[in-house]
């Protein structure tokens, strides 16, 4: 008789376990690593999919890192406990840092955004998960709370109101650090790349939407450029007002109780030596701790990135319009179909993305200014909207980041000038009389672009009709080129 097979269940549909907390029993899933307090915020707060955002849990991993370290340094935790926090909390950061481990272990951060605004739901999973794994490892039962207790042992000299906010900066500083300066940097390259690429190139200018007078292409390009080594400044500079403002070692309302005075230093020591960003302990720990003024403050410039980043892109798009019917005077590359009822019709998709990316950061630069008034105004020694606002602040890094390098990549790199175009839309434009007024009057060089527009003449052709200035003069005065370079 033939053996029957057997499916092996999953640990998901084993029997789940009891584990307990402060306010006492609670069935936990066999597999989690998370405990009773854990699941209590699982059931209490249903609201979004999904946990936080893994920097966020990786960058917790890390705060409770360095605070295992201060505290053995400074004699208050045993070395044994120290090591197996220090090696849990290594594993996280590790497994949340590889794309392909990262879902197994995120599966035990399941708590989500919305849940209590000072994020204590969040610090107490790292804590519990730590707690647990370090029970595995010293071959104690999982819930055991031995040799490494969640409270006494991980969170010693903390508290979830310094270590949210503490851990949303370090997961801030260190996304923008690795994300988005360099991917402004690819952009700035780009943009530099072309502007010395059609410096050359002549074209009409435009205000108001109209045309104005001449200006090279690669000038154009250039404030790109610009405006993009000014976004590179403000990152930095929101990087640096996250990391040198840290709360940790506040704990609960910013007098430091229950920790040692050297804590916060050790632990902004510690965090430094593994992200490269400079961590600095706050200067007075309660306006660290009762407000996200640095956030607001942070969030603020990127705000600003993505309004430049919006305009560039509008500009973009505006000039490479048609391919027939609008001023085309660039064209893009061509990376998808741009209609399912138009054959052939190509779209500038890349563009409409950035555009979309900063209508996005906008409203998450709102969130972050309302979460930072506390939602309804002043909340004394905390603030209560901190998930929410880590939530936007590393939406706002990681798509500002992800789309200004596929930008410059994708769509940048291949941009070409239509120089026939161009040209024949310069010879054309009645804003050439602007060069005519210092040597004939404002006055008539007007009467001559209206002139001009009612004929169909252009300004050239008129002034050489009517010998407005002697051949030599008109073309010295009628140079496009020289008019883009006034001071010579």
């Amino acid at each position: 008789m033939a053996k029957k097979k057997t499916t092996k269940k999953s640990s998901r549909s084993k029997a789940p376990r009891i584990d307990r907390d402060s306010m006492g029993p609670v069935e936990v899933p066999s597999d989690a690593l998370y405990g009773a307090s854990t699941q209590r915020a699982v059931e209490n707060f249903p609201i979004s999919t999904g946990g936080l955002d893994w920097t966020l849990i990786h960058a917790f991993a890390q705060l409770k890192h360095a605070a295992a370290h201060a505290n053995e340094q400074l004699g208050k935790l045993p070395a044994k406990q120290a090591r197996l926090i220090r090696k849990a909390a290594d594993q996280i950061v590790a497994g949340t840092e590889d794309p392909e481990t990262r879902d197994e272990m995120m599966k035990h951060f399941p708590v989500g955004t919305y849940q209590t605004g000072s994020g204590t739901s969040s610090n107490v999973n790292m804590n519990e998960v730590i707690s647990n794994m370090s029970c595995l490892a010293a071959g104690t039962a999982i819930g055991s709370k031995k040799p490494v207790h969640p409270n006494d042992h991980v969170n010693m000299g903390q508290s979830s109101n310094d270590t949210m906010p503490t851990a949303m900066q370090i997961a801030s500083a260190v996304q923008l650090k690795n994300n988005l300066i360099p991917s402004l940097k690819v952009l700035e390259r780009s943009l530099k790349k072309k502007a010395r690429q059609f410096d050359g190139i002549v074209k009409i200018g435009r205000t108001h939407l109209q045309d104005a007078t001449p200006i090279r292409l690669g000038q154009e390009f250039s404030g790109y450029a610009a405006q993009i080594t000014h976004a590179i400044r403000r990152a930095t500079e929101s990087m640096n007002e996250l990391a040198g403002n840290m709360p940790i070692g506040g704990t609960a309302v910013g007098t430091g109780i229950n920790t040692h005075p050297r804590f916060s230093k050790i632990v902004c020591s510690e965090l430094s030596k593994a992200t490269g960003v400079k961590f600095r302990e706050a200067e007075n720990h309660f306006e660290a701790q009762a407000t996200r003024d640095c956030v607001v403050d942070a969030h603020g410039r990127l705000n600003t990135i993505a309004v430049s980043l919006s305009t560039i892109a509008s500009n973009i798009r505006f000039m490479a319009c048609g391919p027939r019917c609008g001023i085309q005077e660039i064209d893009l590359p061509a990376i998808q179909p741009g209609s399912s009822i138009m054959p052939g019709k190509v779209n500038p998709v890349l563009v409409e993305s950035v555009m979309q990316v900063a209508m996005k950061v906008a409203g998450n630069n709102t969130t972050i200014n309302i979460g930072g008034m506390g939602g309804t105004g002043s909340l004394m020694e905390l603030n209560v909207a901190m998930p929410v606002m880590a939530e936007a602040l590393l939406d706002s890094i990681h798509i500002l980041g992800n789309v200004s390098r596929i930008f410059a990549t994708h769509c940048v790199d291949g941009i070409a000038a239509n120089k026939k175009a161009i040209k024949d839309s310069v010879e054309k434009s009645l804003m050439l009389g602007t060069a005519l007024a210092p040597v004939i009057g404002y006055d008539e060089a007007a009467h001559i672009a209206h002139e001009c527009y009612d004929s169909g003449m252009t300004i050239r052709e008129y002034a050489t009709k009517h010998s407005t200035l002697p051949p030599k003069e008109l073309e010295e005065v009628l140079d496009v080129t020289a008019m883009t370079y006034p001071h010579g």
